[in-house]
């Protein structure tokens, strides 16, 4: 907050606002940075504030002369309230979950809490009441039989508990001697909560922030027409990029999401990154089409459809331009998949089935949904020249989906065998590395440039 009081320029210009968003991205613990004048939200990292919004009465005021305010609730999400620093006229807002995220025994119950008692943040549900005595008296003892111990700063006073029942024997009989031990060990963990956070996240809670964020680009490879060589279109695939630049692989992160329920989330950013990258590209070349990965949730529900469908309004691209993909997890509920294939097609969607014959493979999984196409998983492709048990499944692949008129695409493709091995049994479409890697949007536009594609 000091560093950008000391911006000199015109507060919120666009060059103000570009080094909040700094700011706010290269600080993993900060949310949102925003600036006040006369008591009112003039504008946030991520642009001007629409409407009237007056800043809230602090809760204290830190000896640095930071002001705090225990609990904000952002327009955005008001279920989950931050916590608001400010200094002069900016202020930041935190997640104050962020002060005690850390790895601890169910029993063990930790609190943050301010010198006049608000209660800041708290890790495995402690009682308020107890919290409040022993803020009320801070130190070290026995409570009710918890075992506690408080230290206090500056400004705050941290809280630890445990149940004395679990409490080894061994430790009830030294009790006065390993007490103030203890409670130093306890002040050490607590103090270093406040300083390491950011570090010891949970994996859930370190995605629920790239979510927030925005923290997901989408690199495209290029699927290619093997009689002809042309680029007719590209699959969208999810990386997520972290603050310091490094990419984390989508096997690493997806099944988490998935678990989650984020991947709905994740999915419409997606959805808009690929508008947001390749409109002009789309709008000019009608022949081009981006495939979008669902998940099973989505294939069930439905609920993306009319997400894609306002992400495409006024933007010139035309609903057969996105290609729909779920792997046969999707598919298992075949009713509800069947409904969600209809109302894609009737808006306009090619929808395909990916990575046929990893999953839970069935002929049903074909002839139930009307699908368009069906993509063969690159282990079915590598094989398909050797002697492998999977090799001579392929045939029998592509021989089903010609029966049911599908669009057939070869995944994984890396070698000119394997292209003449397919082009012998008509298959229509190859991806992977012998064509191209995946790629950044800017890339992407590029190849087709070179490929003598409008762009």
């Amino acid at each position: 907050m000091r560093e950008i009081d000391r911006f000199t320029g015109d507060r919120c210009s666009v060059d103000h606002i570009a080094r909040m968003r700094r700011l706010t991205i290269n600080t993993r613990s900060i949310e949102e940075m925003g600036y006040f004048e006369n008591g009112l939200l003039k504008c946030t990292s991520w642009g001007p504030t629409e409407g009237r919004v007056t800043q809230a009465a602090p809760d204290f005021t830190a000896a640095d002369g930071v002001t705090v305010t225990a609990r904000i609730r952002p327009l955005a999400n008001q279920d989950h309230p931050l916590m608001a620093l400010q200094y002069k006229r900016h202020n930041v807002l935190i997640d104050p979950l962020r002060f005690v995220d850390i790895v601890v025994d169910p029993d063990v119950q930790l609190a943050l809490a301010t010198n006049t008692g608000v209660l800041l943040s708290a890790l495995n549900g402690p009682d308020p009441a107890r919290i409040g005595k022993i803020i009320a008296d801070p130190g070290k003892g026995l409570d009710d039989g918890h075992l506690f111990a408080a230290v206090r700063g500056t400004d705050w006073i941290a809280v630890a508990t445990e149940p004395e029942s679990q409490i080894v024997d061994s430790v009830r009989r030294r009790q006065l001697l390993l007490l103030p031990l203890g409670a130093f060990i306890a002040a050490f963990i607590i103090g270093m909560v406040v300083w390491l956070s950011r570090r010891r996240l949970s994996p859930l809670g370190e995605l629920q922030i790239a979510v927030r964020k925005h923290e997901f680009i989408v690199h495209y490879q290029p699927i290619v027409a093997l009689r002809t060589g042309n680029c007719v279109g590209a699959e969208a695939l999810v990386r997520w990029r972290r603050p310091d630049g490094s990419l984390v692989r989508p096997d690493l992160f997806v099944p988490l999401a998935e678990e989650s329920g984020l991947i709905a989330a994740i999915t419409d950013q997606i959805i808009a990154l690929v508008v947001l990258d390749l409109k002009k590209l789309l709008v000019a070349n009608r022949s081009l089409h981006i495939a979008i990965n669902l998940s099973p949730a989505d294939v069930r529900t439905a609920r993306v459809l009319p997400v894609i469908e306002k992400a495409l309004q006024h933007t010139g691209i035309q609903p057969r331009q996105i290609w729909l993909e779920a792997t046969e997890r999707g598919f298992v509920d075949v009713d509800s998949a069947r409904s969600t294939v209809i109302r894609a097609r009737e808006l306009g969607h090619a929808v395909a089935i990916d990575d046929f014959g990893t999953g839970y493979s069935s002929l049903s999984h074909l002839e139930g949904p009307p699908l368009d196409a069906l993509k063969i998983d690159k282990s079915f492709i590598v094989t398909n020249a050797t002697d492998s048990a999977t090799s001579s499944v392929t045939p029998h692949i592509i021989d089903m989906a010609k029966t049911l008129k599908l669009k057939i695409i070869a995944e994984g493709v890396e070698t000119q065998a394997q292209v003449d091995y397919l082009m012998e049994r008509d298959v229509d479409y190859g991806q992977g590395w012998l064509f191209a890697k995946p790629m950044p949007a800017a890339e992407f536009i590029a190849y087709c440039r070179r490929a003598g594609l409008p762009a």
